[in-house]
């Protein structure tokens, strides 16, 4: 149901990426006052060797892989690969933009909400780090007891329980995180990865409607259009009885359902944060 969404971003995105690059950077000559910021399309298409019209169809979502071109494939790799390097995607952005270039071929089946008793014993055995798992809305669909300490997912309805929703819709979200702005930015950065990933899910585009209704926020920094993996990182927290708590984090999917994601808090062992979480799981 997204093709047009995805159709559009493929130019929203190319023209943001563009707009970073100043044509001296890429070694071309700066004559007069320039009407837009970054490289013109012309430069982008020259500097990837592709015709000037090819380029601009590619914005305008018509080099696609829509239904007139589905037989072909659609725009190839190696004009993704030469557009990537003019722009200086970074390997998630490169990999974005295939996505959403190519959407027919990224069709995917809704996973399930349910969490494996496997998975679940597996987060339980993990006392002394907090641990959930997140599905591919940025659902919370699992947790451990230490989990449910720094973050209190058992006392929150369903609907709630969602980390995009507590960041920009919770007023706790602003409490819990003393870094709010750059949590913001990473929890909007991996949704846009996963709308392009998943442009078929309704549900998924209906929380980004949702958070782009209800937060002012969120509407400004996904019109930034700005795509980041949450593999791993760092993040602090401010936990009522606990204090401040700084959270270095690993992900890692499930083989059996790759659209779940474990979340594990894994502190400096012997750091104050280490010592208030033993204190917070007695």
């Amino acid at each position: 149901m997204n093709g047009d969404w995805t159709e559009a971003e493929v130019g929203d995105f190319l023209r943001s990426r563009r707009a970073r690059i100043r044509p001296d950077e890429v070694g071309l000559p700066v004559h007069g006052r320039r009407r837009v910021p970054g490289l013109r399309r012309e430069e982008v298409a020259q500097l990837a060797g592709v015709s000037v019209d090819y380029y601009i169809r590619l914005e305008q979502g018509r080099g696609t892989g829509g239904a007139s071109r589905a037989k072909s494939g659609g725009v190839s790799d190696a004009v993704l690969d030469a557009v990537a390097r003019v722009l200086r995607l970074d390997e998630t952005e490169h990999a974005y933009l295939r996505t959403v270039a190519r959407p027919h071929r990224q069709r995917r089946p809704a996973g399930t909400s349910r969490v494996r008793p496997g998975v679940q014993r597996l987060l339980d055995a993990m006392e002394h780090s907090p641990a959930f798992v997140l599905g591919r809305r940025m659902d919370v669909l699992a947790w451990n007891a230490l989990g449910d300490a720094v973050h209190g997912f058992s006392r929150l309805e369903p609907a709630e329980r969602n980390m995009a929703r507590l960041a920009f819709l919770s007023p706790a979200g602003r409490e819990l995180y003393p870094e709010w702005h750059a949590v913001a930015a990473q929890t909007v950065a991996h949704l846009r990865v996963n709308a392009g990933r998943y442009a078929d899910d309704a549900e998924l585009f209906a929380l980004v409607g949702e958070l782009s209704v209800r937060s002012e926020d969120f509407r400004r920094l996904w019109a930034d259009h700005e795509v980041k993996e949450c593999a791993y990182g760092v993040k602090t927290v401010r936990h009522p009885v606990a204090g401040l708590l700084i959270l270095p984090y690993e992900t890692m999917t499930t083989p059996t359902d790759p659209e779940q994601t474990i979340v594990t808090y894994v502190p400096e062992p012997g750091s104050d944060t280490a010592e208030r979480l033993a204190l917070l799981g007695r």
